[in-house]
Parts: structure tokens; sequence; C-alpha cells
């Protein structure tokens, strides 16, 4: 899927949350079944995909990182700390280079 798709799909997933939040307006329990259910799903993505999908490579752990600066920082629930970015680095693309 190119960029432009998924952010058309995210937009029309993110109408849909807030068109349901609307609807839930003055129901406390609801709205906060709705969160749960954002914070379960957040916590699902971030740790059966995203984690998994993190850069093995210096290279790419640094372009990640540009991205992440780039264009807004991190997702506000649960974020991960900046050394959980590495795990899928081996330990030797840990070490400093000439390039750094």
């Amino acid at each position: 899927m190119d960029r432009t798709q998924l952010d058309t799909r995210l937009e029309t997933l993110a109408q849909t949350v807030l068109a349901l939040a609307q609807e839930c307006r003055g129901d406390t329990l609801a709205l906060l079944a709705l969160l749960r259910s954002l914070e379960q799903s957040h916590r699902t993505i971030q740790e059966e995909l995203f984690q998994a999908s993190l850069p093995n490579t210096r290279h790419d752990l640094y372009k990640l990182i540009k991205d992440i600066e780039e264009t807004g920082g991190w997702p506000y629930i649960a974020r991960l700390k900046l050394q959980a970015l590495t795990l899928n680095l081996p330990p030797e693309e840990l070490e400093p280079t000439e390039e750094d």
C-alpha cells in the first residue's frame, strides 16, 4: 500500500472513531470503553507488528528516527523508550563506526 492510500484509510478510520466518540458523548463508561479499545489496539500493533518491523541496520534506524522527528514524534499511548528501538539490531550495529 502506498503512502497516499494509507493516509486515506487512516483518515477514514480516524473519522469513524471520532464519530463513535461523538455518539458516546456524555456516556463516561462508553467513552472509557472506546479509549480502552484504542489502547488495546495500539498495544497489539506495537507489540506484535511494530516491534518486529524495527530496523536491523544503523542506516535504517537512522531513517526511522529522522522520520519520527520530522513528522510529529512518537504516538502518545505507551511510548517506547528509545532503547527499545534497537532491539532488532545485532550487537555489532550498536558499536560506533567511522561513519558516525
